[in-house]
Parts: C-alpha cells; sequence; structure tokens
C-alpha cells in the first residue's frame, strides 16, 4: 500500500510524516520513500539539495514529489546572507565562513568544460541574488566600487550592481554593491548548493516532481562531452516526469536531461588532446558500452514549465533525453547577462534528440532558441512559439535526419539555420 509523507517548515524529521505531524525536510521523506509512494511538500523554503536514493518500478509505481493542493513550496541552492558591514557608498562586505559550503564552495569552484569561452577571466559558480535577481560577478573590488555598465547584457543598467569574491581556509569575504538598495532592508541570497532536485546516483527510475520551485544552484558547465550537471535532472536514469514547476537562476543549466560521467568528463579541455568533435564519438561509443538503450534510458517528460534566467540552457540533454516529450514550457531569459559563452547555449539545447518530440512550447529573449546537435533523428519540432533570440529560433547542425519541423512561428530577426540533412519544413510561419 502506498504511503503519503508530508513535509513542512514548521515539521520535525523525528515525527511521522503525516498531515498532523509532517517531517521537517524534503531528503528525509526521500530517504523512506518507496515506489508508489508520495511527498506531498507544504508552503515554504526548503533550503536544500534533494538527493533522491531511489526510484519508482515504472509508470504505474512511481515515487512522486508534489506541492500540496494551492500550495507553492520552494526548494532552494541558496541561503540568505544579513549582517553586510558597510564598506563605502553602495558598497557592502560579507563574511562567510566556509563550514556553511560544507565540501562544495562555489566560490572556490570556477565554470569550466568542453566549448566554453570565459572571455579571458575566471567565473566562480557562486552568486549574489537581491531580491531573486542575480548581480554581475566582476574580478575586482575596484570594479565593485567602481562598476561600468556591461554593455552586451540584456539590462545592461543592472549589471552596475556587481560582486567579487575571495576564499581563504576560513572564510569566504564577498563585496557587493547594491545600488540604491540597502541590505539590511532586502533579501540578500547567495549560491550554497550545486543542486536542488538531484540523484547523485545514476538509474534512479521513475520519479515525478511537480508543481515545486526550484530556485538559485550552481551547477557547471554542461557541454556534450561531460557530466551535464542541472540545477534538476534525471542523471541518466528513466521515465522521469517534471510538470507545472518553476525553475529558475541556475548558474547554467535549468533541467539537464544529459550525459553521465563514467562515458567523458571534459577530456578535450583537461587533456588538450583530441579536438570537440572526436570526443564527442568517444562519448557516444562508451555510452554504448556502459549500456545506454531505450530500456534504461530517457523517456522523459517535460512539460508545462516556466523555465527562466539561467545563464546556459533552460534545457540540455545529450543522449539521456532520448524519446522524450518536452512540451508547453515557457522558456524566457536564457543567457541574458552575456557575461561568458561558448558553443551550448540555447533556450533547449539537444544532442541525440532521438524520437524526442519538442512541442507547444514559448522559447523568448534566449540567445538561441532551439538548438539540435548531432543525432536529430526521428525528432518533431512542432507547434512552438519562438521570438526575441539573437542569433536564431531553430539551428540544427550534425545530422542526417529524418527530422521534421512543422506548424511552428518563428519570429526572431534571423529564423532558423539548417547545418544538416533530412529535415522536412511544413506549414511554419517566418517573421
Amino acid at each position: 500500500m502506498s504511503r503519503n509523507f508530508h513535509v513542512s517548515v514548521s515539521g520535525d524529521d523525528t515525527w511521522a510524516g503525516s498531515v498532523q505531524r509532517p517531517f521537517r525536510t524534503i531528503q528525509h521523506a526521500a530517504d523512506l520513500a518507496q515506489p508508489g509512494d508520495i511527498v506531498t511538500i507544504h508552503e515554504g523554503i526548503y533550503r536544500e539539495h534533494v538527493n533522491p536514493k531511489r526510484g519508482g518500478t515504472g509508470d504505474n509505481e512511481r515515487i512522486l514529489y508534489t506541492a500540496a493542493l494551492g500550495e507553492k513550496p520552494i526548494i532552494s541552492g541558496a541561503e540568505r546572507i544579513t549582517g553586510w558591514e558597510h564598506v563605502e557608498g553602495s558598497v557592502y562586505r560579507a563574511v562567510v565562513p566556509n563550514r556553511l559550503f560544507g565540501s562544495f564552495n562555489p566560490y572556490r569552484e570556477i565554470v569550466w568544460g568542453d566549448w566554453f569561452r570565459s572571455l579571458d577571466r575566471t567565473f566562480h559558480l557562486g552568486e549574489v541574488y537581491l531580491n531573486g535577481n542575480s548581480l554581475f560577478e566582476v574580478v575586482t573590488l575596484d570594479e565593485v566600487i567602481h562598476p561600468r555598465p556591461f554593455a552586451q547584457a540584456r539590462e545592461p543598467e543592472w549589471s552596475l550592481h556587481a560582486w567579487c569574491c575571495e576564499v581563504d581556509e576560513q572564510n569566504t569575504t564577498i563585496h557587493a554593491n547594491f545600488g540604491t538598495f540597502n541590505p539590511a532592508e532586502e533579501i540578500i541570497e547567495i549560491n550554497v548548493r550545486k543542486f536542488c532536485f538531484w540523484p547523485e546516483s545514476t538509474g534512479i527510475d521513475y520519479i515525478t516532481v511537480r508543481g515545486l520551485i526550484l530556485t538559485m544552484a550552481a551547477p557547471n558547465w554542461a557541454p556534450p562531452t561531460a557530466l551535464q550537471e542541472g540545477l534538476i535532472g534525471p542523471h541518466w536514469s528513466k521515465g522521469w516526469i517534471i510538470e507545472d514547476c518553476e525553475i529558475s537562476n541556475a548558474k547554467n543549466s535549468g533541467i539537464s536531461l544529459g550525459k553521465e560521467i563514467t562515458t567523458g568528463h571534459n577530456e578535450w579541455y583537461s587533456l588538450g588532446t583530441k579536438q570537440g568533435t572526436q570526443r564527442e564519438r568517444d562519448v557516444i561509443f562508451n555510452a554504448l558500452r556502459i549500456g545506454w538503450h531505450r530500456d534504461r534510458i530517457g523517456s522523459h517528460i517535460v512539460r508545462n514549465n516556466v523555465i527562466h534566467d539561467c545563464e546556459q540552457t533552460g534545457i540540455c540533454g545529450h543522449l539521456g533525453e532520448v524519446f522524450s516529450q518536452i512540451y508547453n514550457n515557457h522558456i524566457y531569459n536564457i543567457h541574458h547577462k552575456r557575461m561568458f559563452n561558448g558553443a551550448q547555449v540555447a533556450g533547449i539545447k539537444l544532442h541525440a534528440a532521438i524520437d524526442c518530440q519538442i512541442r507547444d512550447n514559448h522559447i523568448h529573449n534566449c540567445d538561441r532558441g532551439l538548438w539540435l546537435d548531432w543525432q536529430a533523428q526521428g525528432t518533431r519540432v512542432s507547434g512552438n512559439l519562438l521570438y526575441d533570440n539573437d542569433t536564431e529560433d531553430l539551428f540544427v547542425e550534425v545530422s542526417h535526419g529524418p527530422y521534421v519541423v512543422d506548424n511552428n512561428i518563428f519570429l526572431s530577426m534571423k529564423s532558423i539555420k539548417d547545418m544538416a540533412q533530412g529535415g522536412a519544413y511544413v506549414h511554419n510561419l517566418f517573421g
């Protein structure tokens, strides 16, 4: 018989997990949940990384993580920081003990990986948020005190809200320019965790995540030749459903349906041998060697989500997203800060979107709308609305098809870039 565990910010993990005596953390419920069980999450902010230890056994025996009816619980990878010390003008300083971060300090870790372009400077996985809006990282304290607008950003005036960091053995020191805002009167948060909802093990199948707000986490750059981290994702599993969620403020990718680590992890960048396309071929053969197959991987559903303000992708994937359905999502403000770049940036960026259906999505204000790269085979792109994207609405490359693009509306300055074969374009509207 299935069970329904309740979680509340006013609960306690020593309690029974009932609606009257709920657990305090989602993780505690996840540790207990078995196939067929439900975890009902009540209103509040849960500052934790949910690492499910097991999944379901099939569509009829899932583990469901759901918001309580009519409630909007938040899973955050950030912590609120108070006690900012005034330095001068609109600049403040916070000294954060490193014990807050545990084994992962995003202000020590940098953004890196294959196909990443750093623009000749270092970017950390950390972030500073003012009332939910991320500030712009700079290198020196002088740049914080005397900020200059970053002209490439979608909102150059907001880039004057700058921050920098220093890390020693005991503390992480952050300087931030809050402009006209007083940090004592606002909500200031910083990245602490890499993930919001992500199994550390692969093969955690048949999980549904429904109705949650997931925000502010520090996954690293996610190329197809590395472990593709995301704020939320199934991590090389089968049969997940991510629905009716709001996903925002991932340092790189919001949802990852992508690759695990053993098939390759940034060898082009770290070893310098073999070019990226050779490494990509290696990854595909390595995936076959470890048992990549429709019976074990993919067949996910990503629907009815709002995904925004992630700096690399709203949704990414390589091989892990095969046979998936991605529909009715609203994706916007992807790569809107434009501080770093690379060949993996789009509202949706998929490698090997084999037999995927991408339909009825609303994608705008992104660097590129939808990018299908390598092995778009049996892929259908249908009924999507794309506009105000910087490069193209749709880019298809390095594929021999067959794939179908039908009944879409493409309204950006450049609608399509096609460097592939075997595509059929039917009944589309180009602006």
